[in-house]
């Protein structure tokens, strides 16, 4: 895995190419099926995909790169109306995507009803002046809306890799011609620490499903490289929002917690390509959601 370092960028900046570069954000309703979309694009695992709604909770940049293009998707968290100060910050970091980007899609699902995050979406999107293309996913599944014909409009499906390039293609004609902003190499912004609490925060998802996943979140202590033994070395802590969290995590000495675990390290070892000693351990911090200045400094 190829991580991203600024220094080792600028050394290499007279090696970088003109390309049609440019910046897209991606707005949605929660669990539209976006994060497959990134990383079937990609063909790395940049956003964890669960059938829970509002998994992401940061702006993702996700880099894609062929011959004649980089383009730099932020794989943002999806939009939705809410009075909570912690789904408002996530709001706000979807928003500003849209200022950044040379052009915008807006991902709808096409196998459920619209609702109410769809027309809250929609005035958001009045605000803004930048190209926008309507992305109608899952269309391997019955559609449940019309889906209108346009020029800006597109049908995709990410689970079957279907009709990607035609979107794409539209993408770059509307993007300038300057050199890369990053090594050909690169596919994400992300750092180790952060891909790695995603990773164990996507298992807790899959065995939890309901409210309790949105209650915590995960946070890595430390990562030592054992050169002897040839295996990676990770500390992680789960942080749960009350003492009662804490026990479902663990539940019934430890049964929970270990299957999180061992599904976290079989995939960070398929990651990495080497051995991984994974210790996570449960703690309570209360009312995390609601601490303002400890939500900006998790969403950074």
């Amino acid at each position: 895995m190829q991580e991203l370092d600024l220094q080792d960028i600028l050394k290499n900046t007279t090696s970088l190419k003109e390309k049609k570069v440019g910046y897209v954000a991606i707005v949605w309703r929660p669990n539209t099926g976006k994060s497959t979309f990134v990383n079937t694009l990609i063909g790395e695992k940049i956003s964890i995909t669960t059938n829970v709604p509002q998994t992401t909770r940061n702006k993702i940049l996700a880099i894609f790169n062929d011959s004649e293009s980089q383009i730099i998707f932020f794989d943002t968290p999806g939009i939705h109306e809410s009075a909570k100060d912690f789904n408002k910050e996530i709001n706000g970091q979807a928003i500003s995507s849209l200022r950044d980007a040379e052009v915008i899609l807006y991902f709808i699902d096409s196998s459920r009803h619209r609702g109410s995050e769809e027309e809250y979406i929609e005035k958001i999107l009045e605000n803004t002046n930048n190209p926008i293309f309507r992305v109608y996913t899952k269309s391997d599944l019955q559609a449940k809306i019309d889906i209108p014909d346009g020029e800006n409009t597109f049908t995709i499906s990410s689970v079957q890799e279907e009709w990607f390039d035609e979107l794409m293609l539209a993408i770059k004609k509307l993007l300038p011609t300057w050199p890369t902003l990053f090594p050909e190499d690169y596919y994400t912004k992300q750092d180790i620490y952060f891909r790695i609490s995603e990773i164990v925060r996507e298992k807790l998802f899959e065995e939890l499903k309901e409210e309790i996943p949105h209650s915590v979140f995960v946070a890595v202590e430390e990562i030592e490289e054992d050169e002897i033994k040839k295996m990676k070395k990770i500390s992680a802590y789960i942080y749960a929002e009350t003492d009662s969290q804490k026990y479902i995590i663990i539940w019934k000495g430890g049964a929970l917690l270990t299957k999180v675990w061992k599904n976290a390290r079989l995939e960070l070892e398929q990651i990495f390509d080497q051995k991984v000693f994974l210790s996570l351990r449960v703690k309570v911090k209360k009312n995390w959601r609601k601490d303002e200045g400890f939500i900006k400094k998790m969403l950074k």
